[in-house]
């Protein structure tokens, strides 16, 4: 039987297991989680050989992503174990108050159905089963997938491994579902009234609209959007004297790692005008070997995106790389422009997702200065430094009111599945700045706070019961747990 069903079907399944998935405690969620990663782990061997045929990728990189996957599975387990994300807060009654104060206790609540929208560039942690998908679960809501159209074979199979397991684990039925993966059935979830929020990650263009879609149905949800980044690196002067070759081979590493289809990738690297770098990163990128692209239709907008960019008077082309349509495979290109022109063709600072990069060359700290007024948001962005330049506080107060991460002599590809992970960024990187779609705190999205008033100690929920049922860190009259007050 196929898991693939009408978007009337998942959504309406959704909607009667939101409510018993939100009553379980939080230690019964985790269990179905790692239930989840557990069957995950267990159908590699059979996952990894489909991802390979559709995506083009290869086997160690896809098999490594499969225990990605997973350990975000076991990370939102833990993360709701150990239950500080239900932000539980106790403010018993007091009369001497002015006004009196009447007994409140708050918590997060889970929104409901979430739409899950799967990317193209990772087919196991961005896809059915990714973080997305955890985070949501974790919280408490149910979650009808939308398969990316790049990997439709691998997310049946991967949503029918779930489904078994999530069944014999006695998981509630429309726990997880998934829909076909056309154009329209994605709109009609969107706007179908059963769904509370969407998690979309993939291109601008398609974001944008969904979120439209989102923001316009007549009872409008919450859209988190990632929509790509660019992820400049600056390089200082006394930088790039004293380390030139490294810094060219760890940018050429990390923006060609991939075929470039990373959301990470450095698409941007701002630096003094040098000869020498161009002529070492022009010798390194003649060495490097073709790679394949995820679908013909990102190959064909990459190539689009290169060629826009090249046409362009003020850009100089230090490589051109080489397609084969019939093999998706490319070759990386780089090209460069003073940062004085950028602010004539805006379009050289869009995401171009795929091999491609983009010196941005500076004369003095002054087009320095006025080219990072001129970034848009992004996900992550870094400095190149001796550590010792005077200018670097101001440089890194600038990137941080950018970006969500920022890096020192580091490079922005390789997003860990931390706690303290900040997979997110001020638009366009995407739609909302104040929230990650990696780590612990992505639980965050799908989530609304709730506040109980005077309620009978029985009939509050058990979070917020005065025995503290679960055991669950909680701020009692002010005082943490565990403070001395508390």
């Amino acid at each position: 039987m196929s898991p693939v069903v009408s978007v009337e079907k998942a959504c309406a399944a959704a909607q009667l297991a939101a409510p018993v998935l939100a009553r379980m405690s939080p230690s019964q969620r985790a269990d179905l989680l790692v239930v989840l990663a557990d069957a995950l782990d267990e159908a590699r061997d059979q996952l990894v050989p489909i991802a390979m045929t559709e995506s083009h990728l290869p086997q160690l990189r896809l098999s490594g992503e499969v225990g990605r996957a997973s350990g975000q599975l076991r990370l939102m387990a833990a993360t709701i174990r150990e239950g500080s994300y239900l932000g539980v807060v106790i403010d018993p009654a007091d009369p001497t108050t002015t006004p009196p104060r009447p007994d409140l206790r708050r918590m997060q609540t889970p929104l409901g159905p979430v739409a899950v929208f799967a990317a193209s560039n990772f087919p196991f942690a961005f896809s059915v089963l990714g973080n997305d998908t955890a985070s949501a679960l974790a919280a408490g809501c149910s979650v009808v997938v939308k398969p990316n159209p790049g990997h439709p074979r691998l997310s049946a199979t991967v949503m029918a491994v779930a489904q078994q397991a999530l069944s014999g684990a006695g998981a509630p039925s429309g726990m997880l579902t998934m829909i076909d993966t056309d154009v329209q059935a994605g709109i009609d979830l969107v706007n179908d009234d059963r769904i509370n929020a969407v998690a979309f990650t993939g291109s601008q263009q398609g974001g944008l609209a969904l979120a439209a879609i989102a923001a316009q149905r007549p009872r409008p949800v919450p859209f988190f959007g990632e929509l790509g980044s660019i992820n400049p690196i600056i390089v200082t002067a006394a930088a790039l004297a004293e380390r030139r070759d490294e810094i060219a081979t760890g940018f050429i590493g990390s923006f060609t790692l991939g075929a470039g289809q990373f959301c990470t990738k450095p698409g941007v690297l701002i630096v003094p005008r040098d000869q020498e770098l161009h002529d070492l990163l022009a010798a390194q990128l003649d060495e490097a070997a073709g790679q394949s692209m995820l679908t013909d239709a990102i190959q064909k907008a990459f190539v689009a995106g290169v060629t826009e960019r090249m046409n362009i008077d003020a850009v100089e082309v230090i490589h051109v790389g080489q397609t084969d349509p019939d093999t998706r495979e490319v070759t990386p290109t780089l090209l460069s422009v003073s940062a004085s022109h950028v602010s004539d063709h805006p379009a050289l600072l869009d995401e171009c997702f795929g091999p491609m990069a983009m010196l941005v060359e500076y004369d003095t700290d002054e087009q320095l200065t006025h080219l990072l007024d001129e970034l848009p948001g992004v996900l992550a962005a870094g400095v190149q430094a001796q550590g010792d330049e005077p200018q670097l506080p101001r440089l890194l107060d600038r990137l941080a009111s950018l970006a969500g991460r920022v890096l020192f002599n580091e490079w922005p590809t390789g997003v860990a599945v931390t706690w303290a992970m900040q997979h997110g960024g001020p638009f366009p990187a995407s739609t909302r700045p104040d929230t990650t779609s990696v780590g612990s705190f992505a639980i965050d999205r799908f989530l609304r706070p709730v506040a109980w008033q005077s309620i009978p100690d029985a009939l509050l929920p058990v979070a917020l019961q005065e025995a503290n049922p679960w055991k669950l860190p909680r701020r009692v009259d002010s005082f943490r747990s565990g403070d001395d007050g508390g």
